[in-house]
């Protein structure tokens, strides 16, 4: 059986490749060439050419024909009508900015994404966003010329090899003596993120499986951590304490760049459908992988002011968020008495202790 992967060296490709050779594949990867990753198999073939240019892509592999082609990097209107007739089955990379609500929340009434989005909701349809309709077209097209193709729809993917690695931004904190972070709205918010390896391992399961052809796949890990849960565990992994100050939403302004989103609205794929199709589960749960991330990054950090960390649009200017953070203090300092003095007291009726709660008279 043959395989070809179109792409291969980035943070999910790796995995795909030892998980399709594991299955008993002859891999190759066609790539530019740029970079190589650390452990790939000596017996995987690599083909140098540019996947955005079809015409190189067709000299480069002339008549040749494969059981399985993964395009995860090109230009796939072009590649998905070129491998018509060369391939067994086509599996393709998308993104989840093909739902309805995922780039403009308010087109939906209550503006956001359901929790969660699965693979039957609205798709994106306003020609006015070019850069979605494209994702939504491509999709269709790959649909068109292969019926019983596989798409994937990836969230924002995270671990070694991620071109813009949001962890750094919390990382770089800690290292620069960072002791506190502004987080919105108690840091509660929830976007589902895959790490590399786990996604890559989610696409090999769909290599050959009938029970995949024709269908779209959103991919991920299994279970989420909020932002709050997710700067907590970068933290952990550095042994460094880290306070999370909360402030409302439209004030936390230095916490946009983590949420990769200027609300904290929840961005939530839900991956049921390829754990019921293909018995998907994570290689790695969520906070090891986070943590593997934070150390990858640690011995592997984004140059300073480098154009990889001008991407992650954070100035990481410490002194800015400090007057954010010591303003709000002093102006929320009598509603934060008033709110103290008014306290219920409530407690959960399943909370530990929850018995000793007795009815009192009304407060005076």
């Amino acid at each position: 059986m043959r395989a070809l992967v179109i792409g291969g060296t980035g943070p999910t490709g790796p995995q795909l490749v030892h998980g399709l050779e594991g299955r008993g594949y002859t891999v190759t990867i066609l790539h530019t060439g740029r970079h190589e990753v650390e452990g790939m198999s000596p017996s995987v073939e690599h083909v140098h050419t540019d996947p955005f240019d079809v015409t190189k892509v067709a000299d480069a592999l002339g008549s040749r024909t494969f059981d399985v082609v993964y395009a995860m990097y090109g230009r796939l209107r072009d590649l998905a009508p070129y491998f018509v007739g060369r391939c067994g089955h086509f599996l393709a990379v998308g993104g989840v900015p093909v739902y309805r609500g995922y780039a403009e929340p308010w087109v939906n009434d209550p503006p956001g994404m359901r929790v969660p989005t699965r693979e039957d909701a609205a798709r994106a349809s306003d020609a006015d966003n070019v850069k979605v309709q494209r994702i939504t077209e491509s999709e269709d097209r790959v649909f068109s010329l292969h019926p019983d193709a596989t798409t994937f729809r990836y969230p924002q993917i995270y671990g070694p090899g991620q071109l813009i690695p949001r962890e750094w931004i919390i990382v770089r904190r800690i290292l620069d003596g960072r002791r506190r972070v502004i987080v919105a709205d108690g840091g509660l918010s929830l976007r589902t993120t895959g790490y590399g390896p786990n996604v890559g391992h989610a696409l090999t399961l769909a290599a050959g499986a009938d029970v995949a052809r024709g269908k779209a796949y959103n991919v991920g890990d299994e279970h989420l951590l909020t932002a709050g849960e997710t700067i907590a565990v970068i933290a952990g992994a550095l042994g460094a304490e880290l306070e999370q100050v909360s402030l409302p939403a439209e004030l936390a302004t230095p916490a946009r760049p983590f949420l990769c989103a200027d609300s904290p609205r929840h961005v939530v794929t839900g991956v049921d459908a390829i754990i019921a199709d293909l018995g998907y589960r994570d290689l790695l749960p969520a906070p090891a992988a986070i943590a593997a991330t934070t150390r990858w990054l640690v011995d592997n950090p984004v140059e300073r002011g480098s154009f990889t960390e001008q991407r992650l649009q954070d100035p990481f200017d410490y002194a800015a968020e400090d007057r954010i953070i010591d303003a709000y203090r002093r102006a929320t300092a009598d509603v934060a008495a008033m709110a103290a003095a008014y306290d219920p007291e409530y407690r959960d009726r399943y909370a530990p202790g929850s018995d000793d709660w007795r009815l009192v008279p009304p407060r005076s």
